[in-house]
């Protein structure tokens, strides 16, 4: 397998650990009274944070990422934001458009990160963890 599939196939390990963690804090949201929309904030936050430890050790270890380790979570923050503007709106379509029911924000959660999936991978690979030419 390529390096390209070896990146993609991790990026989607680090995107189901994400995933976990979005839906799991936005359940928790949900219980203190957040609500679909602001709690889901709050796990997408979450979520970005787990997949940029993830994705920064193991799925892109080998790029070197140029300045401060900050610098590398606001660059990954940006690029996963642009999809998860797509995952939000993916996310928002199912909470109106389906029934309140106890599985809806785990539907709405693992549809809007389908949705995103290219646009986060893109991000990732072609801006934040691009390898230094040397």
């Amino acid at each position: 397998m390529n390096r390209a599939r070896h990146e993609l196939l991790r990026f989607g390990v680090a995107g189901v650990a994400g995933f976990l963690v979005d839906a799991g804090v936005l359940y928790l949201g949900l219980a203190i009274g957040l609500g679909y929309f602001a709690g889901r904030i709050v796990s997408f936050l979450c979520a970005v944070f787990c997949t940029w430890q993830i994705n920064r050790r193991f799925t892109f270890a080998g790029s070197t990422a140029d300045g401060p380790v900050w610098s590398e979570w606001w660059r990954y923050l940006a690029a996963m934001s642009a999809g998860g503007a797509v995952n939000y709106a993916a996310y928002s379509l199912v909470v109106l458009t389906l029934k309140s029911a106890l599985l809806l924000p785990l539907l709405s959660v693992a549809i809007g990160s389908m949705a995103g999936l290219a646009v986060n991978f893109s991000g990732a690979k072609l801006w934040v963890f691009k390898q230094r030419r040397e």
